[in-house]
């Protein structure tokens, strides 16, 4: 605790002043108010020694201005005038003790050993509190940052996402096109269920390599293979009593499937180079972006893992088919970037609204998000305009005249094949150009079988 003596007694205060200091307190002194309100301002004052009667001020008064301006410091009035009148009014206005004049070093020790429990105390209150109130206040940013919008589908998403807060063991699918926001409907569930407090670990399920598979899901024991110089835990264990977030969860290799089955069923799992059963808590909420009972069909998932993953399903629609969202997650982009990249003054044009109606967005809202932040950037005036939004927007005729255009697979393709054209293959221009991670792109390249020879072809 951090002490202030306000006294204009000039011996009164040197005596406390040396007490505090040789029972181990930073203290400050102060003789007159004007002093005290200069230390006031510069230090964190936990506590106040206060003359109730200093010339030319009424220590009340003082007493007063403290707790209005710093109401979580505690203070101890002094005086060697006391009357019950005068404490009655110290503790209305909020003193936490009274002493009289002449007192003992013990009497002082005493009330500032109550002082300081009771300040302990109210600060592991105010710590839950703000710890609820962050938890609620990072839930809120969540929903209002990365799904705003007032379209039904997405409100239903939302519904269906807190419902599932609700149930925290069970596991949780989510599906939806790349760029939909499926890794922040997996952090709204597990914000806003029982587990909130513990972990939430996101794993890309394709991006481990084949041999360390089984090492980073369920540990391993010191010496089991060449490289394993110490115990490590594993996700299952990490996320014990949180979540665990499987992304891509379609591309998890097939020869894993079995045993992530048994550690979801049993709720056990056992390291590598090890016999000893380790139990875990963990609730998993997996996401695809393909079909994933095509997959299944095709024997490259398990049925039943499948059915274990999609105790709750949701689905969150690409935004083509919300286009009420647009604007106002276009609002919200716009105004986010002008505050990041202080360019305060950055007003929209109404024909990009009009523009960006007619967009089929295939990156979806992380499309709408990047092309907002590059068109933020490289505006040299205070108007965005249609110029900054550079889009190939087809009337909705053209679309229903063109088959292909409603063939999702074949959109992806050629907008791909098109992004690498215009780069000349370099991958990362063109993942930053489609709005995704190189890693993504050269996913989807695999996906669709497009390497250089077939983009020189085309």
């Amino acid at each position: 605790m951090e002490v202030l003596i306000l006294d204009d007694e000039i011996g009164f205060t040197e005596e406390l002043f040396e007490f505090f200091k040789n029972s181990g307190y930073k203290a400050y002194e102060a003789n007159t108010v004007k002093k005290a309100r200069e230390i006031l301002s510069s230090q964190k004052i936990d506590l106040l020694i206060l003359d109730v009667r200093i010339p030319g001020v009424s220590g009340l008064d003082i007493l007063k201005e403290v707790k209005i301006k710093f109401p979580k410091m505690e203070v101890i009035v002094v005086s060697a005038h006391g009357d019950m009148d005068t404490v009655i009014k110290a503790i209305r206005f909020g003193a936490f003790d009274y002493l009289r004049k002449p007192f003992r070093h013990l009497d002082m020790q005493i009330a500032i050993q109550r002082t300081q429990k009771f300040h302990e105390l109210n600060q592991k209150i105010n710590h839950l509190e703000e710890k609820n109130s962050l938890i609620s206040k990072s839930l809120k940013e969540k929903i209002d940052r990365q799904f705003i919008g007032v379209s039904p589908q997405i409100q239903k998403v939302l519904k269906q996402s807190l419902l599932a807060g609700n149930y925290a063991d069970a596991n949780v699918l989510i599906t939806g096109e790349s760029g939909t926001g499926k890794e922040n409907i997996a952090r709204i569930i597990h914000h806003s269920s029982s587990r909130r407090d513990h972990e939430l670990l996101a794993v890309n399920s394709n991006a481990i390599t084949g041999s360390l598979l089984e090492s980073e899901f369920f540990g391993h024991k010191k010496g089991s293979f060449t490289g394993a110089n110490a115990d490590k835990i594993g996700y299952f264990e990490f996320c014990d009593k949180g979540t665990l977030f499987l992304d891509e969860i379609a591309d998890m290799p097939f020869n894993l499937q079995a045993k992530l089955l048994r550690s979801i069923e049993e709720k056990v799992v056992i390291r590598v180079g090890d016999t000893k059963p380790i139990h875990t808590d963990f609730r998993i909420i997996s996401a695809t972006n393909v079909n994933i009972e095509e997959n299944v069909n095709k024997k490259k998932f398990r049925l039943d893992l499948l059915h274990r993953l999609n105790t709750l399903h949701i689905h969150i629609p690409p935004l083509r088919e919300r286009r009420s969202d647009i604007k106002p997650l276009l609002i919200y982009f716009i105004n986010s970037f002008k505050i990041k990249f202080n360019k305060p003054n950055l007003k929209i044009d109404n024909i990009i609204f009009k523009g960006l109606m007619k967009y089929n967005f295939p990156g979806n809202v992380r499309e709408l998000r990047n092309m907002v932040e590059r068109a933020v950037i490289l505006c040299e005036g205070e108007l965005l305009g249609a110029d900054d939004f550079p889009i190939e927007s087809k009337k909705a005729s053209e679309i229903e005249n063109n088959s292909d255009s409603l063939n999702l697979k074949s959109v992806e393709v050629n907008l791909i094949k098109k992004a690498l054209k215009a780069t000349k293959y370099n991958q990362k221009s063109t993942a930053e150009i489609l709005g995704i991670s190189r890693d993504a792109l050269i996913r989807k390249m695999k996906k669709h079988e497009i390497n250089k020879h077939s983009q020189e072809e085309s």
